[in-house]
């Protein structure tokens, strides 16, 4: 336990100072952790740390999740030739092509060569979706593509790992163990769909009733790793019970709010993740076959490209299809766990297990420096320039985002409806919540002094920002938050006196509107009529 503690506490002090030298040459935080993991392998003379690996794969599953609470049932079936055609086209012929030259031109034995050609098929969700998060690319009509396959791939991660399985297996059959597995996939989802179905909303409602911060996190916690092991204690990853999770906490009015509070979670893994992969990184295999691993890189990303490429150039534009290929040309942190696992079974040898490893590594270290430039190089590669549109995550743009549903909110709500506006209400009392979503109002719960609410709300995309709330304190968070964003951001403040307005003096807040000046001045007009 000390040992670990040593090194965590030597990996977060070396990734701190690198990623502080790293940013001012604009390379992203990643490539920071990824090189952290592999001065740590050298510094304690270790390439792997069981107790660490276990720490470090819950960045995934928080990421899972998060992607998870994107998208409800409903949202899914809307994306299901995306997920279940682009997917499955993708991740068959992909992986059938490089099992194909695995078995005939490496001479690799068959079943060695299917488990590592469909290894090869899966790309990097931790970091694809991280920098399309971050750059927000990921409501382009691209960022939708590549989304759509990669969830397919994380789904194609069970057959893949079962299959380790059966060709290891010497006492089960195969029929026993595929029946095993579709009786436990049904167990699974129905206890998972029966708990969001008829137990999450009463939770919540506890939980948010309790006015405490830090339960509601231990709640989500809770959720999101009991959902984890529940799958994971039936043979799948933990990832899928991680992704159905977050689809039920989806289609609550909570899904915003717990977001926010699981970001910070979710990316301090993921950092913690990235190192464990820059520790698998051995540089003594790079000596040795640095060539052979360069053409092997190179022949993966291009051959992945093409077929990714030609796959979704039926559907839409060259430009979206060059930019969705390049976006997932790499080999993800899921197939370093099917190779761990088939290495384990004795189904690769230590040296090509080592060479695939590398390799991968290689290719994630590479991918946020396209994803970085990738429109220029669509630029650059394809002529035609057609406008990409963004699909925001509310569905709404050009509307007006409310914080605040008490008296003062609820009226300009009323006078909004009349008037024929787009709205949209944020509030963090789930008492007034309740009683806006009995009048069929969009007030989602939610603390507007959140920097992820306000996006998840659309605020880039809104006409105004109106904030009707008393609380001086968080008055003064949210105008904080809404002069932090690059575009400026249309705000209309409510303050109750002159004192309030001077708290806001020295932030970017367009119009002021001093109740206690406003209401004076109707007063005396009225007593002058």
């Amino acid at each position: 336990m000390e040992n670990l503690l040593v090194i965590i506490l030597t990996a977060t002090m070396i990734a701190t100072f690198l990623n502080l030298l790293l940013r001012r040459f604009h390379v992203p935080t990643i490539i920071g952790y990824i090189f952290t993991g592999t001065l740590i392998s050298y510094i304690f003379a270790l390439r792997t740390n069981v107790e660490l690996d276990h720490v470090a794969e819950f960045g995934i599953v928080f990421l899972i999740f998060t992607i998870g609470l994107e998208f409800s049932i409903n949202h899914l079936k809307s994306m299901k030739k995306e997920v279940f055609f682009n997917g499955l086209v993708q991740v068959m012929i992909t992986g059938g092509i490089f099992s194909l030259i695995a078995e005939y031109i490496f001479d690799i034995e068959q079943k060695s060569s299917i488990i590592i050609g469909f290894a090869f098929a899966l790309s990097s969700t931790a970091i694809v979706l991280k920098i399309l998060n971050d750059n927000g690319d990921i409501h382009t009509i691209y960022g939708r593509k590549v989304l759509g396959i990669l969830l397919f791939q994380d789904i194609a991660v069970i057959p893949l790992l079962l299959m380790i399985n059966i060709f290891t297996a010497s006492g089960s059959s195969v029929s026993s163990l595929l029946v095993e597995t579709l009786l436990s996939a049904i167990v699974v989802l129905s206890l998972l769909f029966l708990v969001g179905k008829y137990l999450l909303n009463p939770f919540f409602a506890k939980v948010v009733s309790s006015e405490s911060e830090e339960i509601f996190i231990a709640s989500i916690l809770l959720i999101v790793m009991g959902a984890s092991y529940l799958a994971h204690a039936f043979g799948f990853t933990y990832s899928l019970g991680a992704f159905v999770a977050g689809m039920m906490i989806s289609e609550t009015k909570y899904k915003h709010q717990v977001e926010a509070d699981l970001i910070p979670f979710r990316d301090i893994l993921l950092g913690l993740f990235f190192i464990t992969i820059g520790m698998q990184i051995d540089i003594s295999i790079i000596q040795n076959y640095f060539l052979e691993i360069i053409a092997l890189l190179v022949a993966v990303m291009i051959i992945k490209s093409i077929v990714i490429f030609i796959l979704l150039s039926t559907s839409v534009n060259k430009r979206i299809s060059l930019k969705s290929a390049l976006s997932i040309s790499q080999v993800g942190e899921f197939s370093l766990a099917v190779f761990a696992l088939a290495s384990s079974s004795s189904l690769l040898d230590p040296v090509t297990n080592q060479i695939l490893i590398v390799m991968v590594a290689l290719s994630m270290i590479i991918t946020p420096f396209i994803l970085k430039n990738i429109k220029s190089i669509a630029d650059l590669l394809v002529k035609e320039r057609k406008t990409e549109h963004i699909i925001c995550s509310s569905g709404l743009s050009d509307h007006i985002i409310v914080c605040g549903y008490g008296k003062l909110g609820q009226e300009i709500v009323y006078r909004l409806k009349k008037m024929d506006i787009k709205y949209l209400v944020i509030e963090h009392d789930i008492n007034f919540v309740k009683l806006g979503q009995d009048r069929n109002e969009p007030v989602f719960f939610g603390n507007a002094a959140m920097k992820s609410i306000l996006v998840q709300n659309g605020v880039k995309s809104c006409k105004a920002v109106i904030v009707a709330i008393s609380n001086e304190k968080k008055l003064r968070r949210i105008c904080e938050v809404l002069s932090s964003f690059k575009k400026p951001i249309n705000t209309v403040v409510k303050v109750d006196d002159y004192e309030e307005k001077k708290l806001l003096g020295d932030l970017d807040v367009n119009h002021i509107v001093n109740q206690g000046r406003e209401v004076a001045k109707s007063l005396i007009k009225e007593a002058l009529i």
